[in-house]
């Protein structure tokens, strides 16, 4: 990580941590061994101080194995450091310039050794890195990580206080005819609902021994009301944002009240709008047109990935922002593998392991480990620019981006290739086809979509040299281009 014959090129940053050491192993390493292991780990310098332009300079440690042992003897007292993730070659005496200095490799703690904390204390000695300092994390962070560090996984909690009627019976009924679809003939068809939702973890057995709605249940079956009296932060928001005038053109909230609003129905609902705008190469299995492609699979999955991974009693909620050249997917909570370990596959360690469950039985999500990369393969295979992850905190945030191009854009203006319509250009297309020209509230209503999306909708296809328009305003037209 360190070029240590140019160490004055470094300076103090969210990995890297010097500190002059001439007394002995200064009392604030112990603060940023914790911010280390509890946030992406990093380096700590000993016998490296700071110039006053924050650059590094080495001053030499004159007994330098006396301090690690110093150090080791620390580290594994359990009442000063709660627990020791470090190996021998974590720590080790660098020459620099002919100063002897000590390095310290701190890696970030898996889960469950999270919180690491100094002092005997969980509450009062849990610190995370912001920047180039250490700071105490608050109790809403230090909860987020005991709950990641639990063997259970979140979702698998029975709510005794609640009982089945908690449950949107058409959702409930829309998942079982999806079952019915994606497993003919499963053994569980028969069962009535309870029976059912106890098999697939959406119901459990409580303490007074009657069933009871479990977390995963609640979250994925539940009506939005009945959701955020366990979930007090629960959100899920999907927007649109075509018009840089516009905060967004058009939106699906768990909170409206005109649907159930929980994850099961806003996956479909916001799977839907994602993909509307998709092209779909003309393709034909068994006399059939197949509409699925490896774009809409990468989608499913990237979506599917955000709400199994959210932390919902986390702060901000589930959030998807679709625009016309990027698609974010952002959730409340932080990576339980490292992202390297993800891309690379094979790894599976997801937050809410029964709703995953839910979704694997109708066929969407990966169990092996293999969402992630299969995104990234799909990305790769379109030319365009590479998925980024980004992890933030205070509060605990994963955000995917997705940079997507139209397919004009590498096409070129050929119109006559009707292949590369969307579902919803291909009905407009033949809306005009059928009426010769027509306004953009009739496309409104033909699509099922607000008037500025429909607008929207439009003006792409009048970009793409599709169509053509006349008028201005409200009496605007639209029709094919000859």
């Amino acid at each position: 990580m360190i070029d240590f014959s140019d160490l004055g090129k470094y300076k103090e940053n969210n990995q890297i941590e010097a500190k002059k050491a001439q007394g002995g192993i200064p009392r604030s390493i112990w603060e940023t061994y914790s911010a280390f292991a509890n946030t992406l780990g990093g380096v700590i310098l000993l016998g490296v101080a700071e110039k006053d332009d924050k650059s590094f300079e080495a001053v030499n440690i004159s007994e330098p194995e006396k301090l690690i042992k110093e150090f080791w003897d620390t580290i594994n007292n359990q009442n000063k450091v709660s627990v020791n993730i470090l190996s021998g070659k974590d720590v080790y005496v660098q020459d620099v310039g002919g100063n002897q200095i000590i390095v310290i490799n701190v890696p970030r703690a898996d889960r469950p050794y999270r919180p690491v904390y100094v002092g005997g204390n969980p509450i009062t000695g849990t610190y995370r890195r912001n920047g180039e300092g250490d700071y105490h994390c608050t109790k809403e962070e230090y909860q987020a990580m005991v709950r990641d560090a639990a063997v259970m996984s979140q979702d698998m909690l029975v709510l005794d206080e609640m009982d089945l009627d908690v449950f949107n019976s058409e959702s409930v009924r829309s998942y079982r005819q999806r079952m019915r679809l994606s497993r003919p003939g499963h053994v569980w068809e028969g069962l009535d609902d309870a029976d059912f939702l106890l098999r697939i973890g959406a119901v459990a057995i409580g303490k007074d021994g009657r069933k009871h709605p479990t977390s995963a249940g609640l979250l994925m079956f539940g009506s939005e009301y009945e959701i955020v009296r366990e979930f007090n932060h629960y959100f899920l928001d999907y927007q649109e944002r075509y018009d840089d005038t516009t905060r967004w053109t058009d939106r699906i909230i768990s909170s409206s009240g005109d649907w159930s609003g929980n994850i099961y129905d806003f996956y479909f609902r916001a799977y839907n709008k994602l993909t509307q705008d998709v092209k779909v190469p003309f393709k034909l299995k068994s006399g059939v047109r197949v509409d699925d492609t490896p774009l809409h699979q990468a989608l499913r999955e990237a979506l599917a990935n955000c709400l199994v991974n959210a932390d919902y009693y986390g702060r901000q909620g589930v959030v998807v922002i679709k625009g016309r050249e990027q698609i974010t997917f952002s959730n409340p909570g932080r990576f339980r593998i490292e992202l390297d370990a993800a891309k690379s596959g094979g790894i599976s360690d997801p937050r809410n392991s029964t709703l995953l469950k839910m979704f694997t039985l109708i066929d969407i999500g990966e169990r092996a480990g293999n969402g992630i990369p299969s995104i990234f393969s799909v990305w790769s295979d379109q030319g365009w620019t590479e998925p980024r992850y980004t992890e933030e905190f205070e509060p605990d945030r994963i955000t995917l981006s997705l940079d997507i191009e139209n397919a004009s854009d590498k096409e070129g203006d050929n119109t006559s290739d009707k292949t590369l319509l969307t579902p919803q250009q291909e009905s407009v297309r033949q809306y005009l086809s059928r009426h010769g020209e027509g306004k953009a509230s009739e496309i409104a209503e033909l699509l099922g979509v607000s008037p500025s999306r429909a607008r929207a909708i439009l003006s792409e296809m009048v970009s793409q040299k599709i169509l053509e328009s006349t008028g201005a305003n409200r009496n605007r037209q639209y029709k094919l281009k000859n």
